[in-house]
């Protein structure tokens, strides 16, 4: 009885480390992406400034991405840019466009 739990238990640790193997090569190669919690601020890194909820399934959200500040609206239907807001150097999004 006690060989047998100890099978079963050898054979989840390998089953384990095998899981835990893989992921570490998949990471190191680039082929997965975490998403656990933040690890500092990276450039061009998606910062949620604000968010706000309207009414149910409407919301704003005001977000930076690198020096961009935008203003986006939230809804059943998808996602919709609202407003382009001046960045930190006071350049207008529209300026840079034209």
């Amino acid at each position: 009885m006690e060989t047998e739990w100890g099978r079963q238990v050898a054979a989840v640790a390998a089953v384990l480390g095998l899981l835990g193997a893989a992921l570490a090569w998949l990471g190191r190669r680039g082929q997965l992406a975490w998403r656990g919690l933040p690890r500092g601020r990276r450039a061009g890194a998606l910062e949620i400034v604000e968010g706000r909820a309207l009414r149910p399934g409407v919301s704003l959200h005001l977000v930076r991405v690198g020096n961009r500040t935008l203003l986006l609206a939230a809804h059943a239907q998808g996602c919709t840019l609202v407003d382009a807001l001046p960045d930190r150097d006071g350049r207008e999004e529209a300026d840079r466009c034209a």
